[in-house]
């Protein structure tokens, strides 16, 4: 009977010894660091986030590499070995972005799950304030990144990036934007064709996408003191622009503005007509009788 109580002592303790290995869970925090997720060829491995999550998935894995999400879970199966190669993983509802750095190797035994936590300094999302909403919303707290970069970034991002790509940023808002906006003023001095093509705006503050066209025979070099208008800040896609009929004659600039949109930050046009033919006829004769006067 002694020998069946040790006996049963024994298999109890081995079977309980077996139970962390096969729930062992590895935990990974996201602390703004690319995080290592070794595969073994052959065997699917499971990664908990907890978020409804878009995975950015690099060309050259082909269908080495199969990945499925499904309620806040993550699963990847590694049909080949993979060199070091890095996932992006988006939230679809925030934005924030997790990088994992992934490798395939043959094995025998597959790798426990993962699961990835928030670490306790965890990013702030692109152009957040990092901090709660104040009760007082006249006075808008600082931001992580300043609202002209963030603006600036976007726009750059909404032109030339795919849209997949674009990371979201809460309160950006498209805005409405004349087409047919005049902008001779706003680089007098510069041989170009100036074309208004969006907008977006962010709290107080406005940027405005213009393209630039080269109408001349010579290369131009781009410098932001020859804009003219109140401009917060100006960025130029590219630092010139080739002569015309070159690939490189067109360009954007992306000017950031302050308490209202482009057109108002304009310098005014020099209006060729007289404005004498807008006065009262008895004012247009007081000014015609003083100009006699004055000879």
């Amino acid at each position: 009977m002694k020998r069946l109580v040790l006996n049963f002592l024994a298999t109890a303790t081995l079977t309980l010894g077996l139970i962390p290995s096969a729930l062992a869970l590895e935990i990974l925090r996201w602390e703004r660091l690319p995080l290592a997720v070794p595969l073994v060829v052959g065997h699917e491995r499971v990664i908990f986030i907890d978020r409804n999550v878009r995975v950015g998935v690099p060309a050259s894995l082909g269908d080495r590499l199969r990945v499925q999400s499904a309620g806040g879970a993550l699963y990847l199966l590694a049909s080949e070995p993979i060199e070091p190669t890095r996932l992006q993983l988006q939230d679809a509802d925030t934005g924030i972005l997790i990088l994992l750095d992934i490798a395939a190797e043959p094995g025998e035994a597959p790798l426990e799950p993962v699961r990835i936590v928030e670490g306790e300094s965890h990013a702030k999302r692109y152009g957040d304030t990092g901090k709660p909403p104040a009760a007082d919303t006249a006075r808008l707290p600082a931001r992580e990144t300043p609202v002209p970069v963030v603006l600036t970034r976007y726009a750059a991002q909404s032109l030339y990036a795919p849209l997949r790509t674009v990371e979201p940023v809460n309160g950006v808002v498209r805005v409405n934007l004349r087409r047919d906006l005049a902008l001779d003023t706003l680089l007098p001095t510069l041989p170009v064709r100036a074309r208004a093509l969006a907008a977006w705006r962010l709290e107080d503050q406005w940027v405005t996408a213009i393209r630039l066209t080269n109408t001349s025979g010579r290369w131009i070099d781009l410098d932001p003191r020859a804009l003219q208008g109140d401009f917060v800040t100006a960025t130029f896609q590219h630092p010139d622009l080739g002569p015309a009929g070159n690939s490189r004659d067109t360009s954007v600039v992306y000017l950031v503005t302050r308490g209202r949109g482009l057109a108002q930050s304009l310098l005014p046009a020099i209006s060729p007509i007289d404005a004498a033919h807008n006065l009262p006829a008895s004012a247009a004769a007081g000014n015609a009788e003083g100009a006699g006067d004055a000879q």
